[in-house]
């Protein structure tokens, strides 16, 4: 039983910081546009990663396949964490590092998904 429970309470704050960010990416917020004209791959990198993010936090939602989605929010937030070291800063338009926490949090979130579903993972790989 508390294992369901933690694994829902992954799956939601994983979802949920995951889909608070698509208002800001599909809308043109000053912020997303900044980020991604930083890394050079605005507005394609934006919307590109705006969709990949949805499709993440439904899988991620789903039991049967959140191992999957959490597969691809440890690929995404890798990206973000990386980008954030090397070319953003922890710290992007006075935002005192709140979107690299939740890129943190996020994907210690995953991180934990892949762990509870560690079997999947093995019978994937044999």
């Amino acid at each position: 039983m508390k294992k369901e429970v933690l694994l829902w309470i992954l799956r939601i704050v994983a979802s949920v910081i995951l889909l608070q960010t698509l208002y800001f990416k599909f809308s043109g917020a000053e912020e997303s546009i900044y980020i991604f004209t930083a890394l050079g791959i605005e507005p394609y990198g934006r919307i590109g990663s705006a969709i990949a993010e949805l499709i993440v936090a439904i899988l991620i939602l789903i039991p049967r396949t959140s191992w999957i989605g959490a597969i691809g929010g440890c690929g995404i937030m890798s990206g973000a964490i990386l980008s954030h070291l090397f070319v953003l800063g922890l710290v992007v338009k006075d935002d005192g590092g709140l979107l690299f926490s939740l890129a943190v949090i996020t994907l210690l979130c995953c991180l934990g998904l892949l762990y509870y579903n560690k079997s999947k993972l093995f019978n994937l790989l044999n």
